[in-house]
């Protein structure tokens, strides 16, 4: 796999992320940044992110870099929004659907990354251009869509419940 010190560390916490994101879906319908889940999602994928600008296969600045600094824009105004703005409960549309894309944007490296790592000497994928990474990511675009989708009727009810 050939993973530096940095890569190790940058996958464990990225794993992190995914799993407080996953949990807050389940729990929740959304990464809910009240919530341990959410805290833990948040930390960790800006900590994930950071430790991605440090990091590259190809050498030099790349595709994952902007990605990187586009998913702690979108957490960052996600964690504006939920820490000032409490009392506006349309911010919580735009809360919930920038943590669901940058949870989505995370998982385009994470699918390419691990598709051409994985099984270790076999993996799925030769390389980012392999079918297999396009379908599990337009897989993945459709869920998210469907989620987001979801999670906006969701905050619809809960905001009718709130007034």
């Amino acid at each position: 796999m050939n993973l530096s010190s940095l890569g190790i560390f940058h996958t464990i916490i990225g794993i992190t992320a995914l799993v407080g994101a996953i949990t807050g879906f389940i729990k929740y319908g959304k990464i809910n940044l009240d919530r341990l889940s959410g805290k833990v999602y948040f930390y960790a994928t800006a900590i994930t992110s950071l430790t991605a600008l440090g990091i590259s296969k190809h050498g030099g600045f790349n595709a994952g870099h902007i990605f990187s600094l586009f998913i702690i824009v979108l957490i960052s105004i996600a964690y504006f929004l939920f820490s000032n703005k409490k009392g506006v409960r349309k911010a919580r549309y735009f809360e919930n659907f920038l943590l669901s894309f940058s949870f989505f944007l995370s998982l385009v490296p994470t699918v390419n990354e691990t598709f051409t790592r994985v099984p270790l000497g076999h993996p799925l994928a030769k390389d980012i251009k392999d079918p297999i990474i396009g379908q599990t990511l337009l897989v993945i675009f459709i869920l998210f869509i469907a989620g987001s989708v979801f999670q906006f009727f969701k905050q619809k009810k809960d905001n009718i419940e709130v007034a």
